[in-house]
């Protein structure tokens, strides 16, 4: 566990998170502004938690960018809990927030999560 909340360190400024522990399983909580379930991949991969995501921006036409200075993409790479699983793990993404509930049991080699808009 210690190594997910370094690794959550690690991950951009931009981006704040949140784990919460049950009896029986995690929730990890991101704010992705802009993210939605189209522009997000959540997969597990040899016990890591793989988070690729892009925020979307309108930008009116008569307008160009001076300084863009907010993040596009994400792309991070998460240490499972070593209790974690990511099969019937669950993700929903709601006004740019993203949670994710990992079960608790033995890791599964590689499984992709859904998103749902809620």
């Amino acid at each position: 566990m210690s190594a997910l909340r370094e690794a959550l360190r690690d991950l951009p400024d931009a981006v704040f998170a949140d784990v919460l522990e049950s009896d029986d399983a995690y929730l990890l909580v991101l704010d992705l502004p802009g993210v939605t379930s189209d522009t997000i991949d959540v997969r597990v991969e040899s016990g890591r938690l793989v988070i690729e995501g892009q925020r979307s921006k309108d930008v009116p036409r008569e307008f160009r960018f001076v300084e863009e200075d907010r993040s596009v993409f994400l792309d991070a790479e998460l240490p499972m809990p070593p209790d974690a699983t990511g099969q019937g793990a669950e993700g929903t993404v709601r006004k740019g927030v993203l949670e994710l509930r990992l079960p608790k049991a033995t890791a599964a080699p590689s499984t992709t999560i859904p998103i749902d808009e809620d």
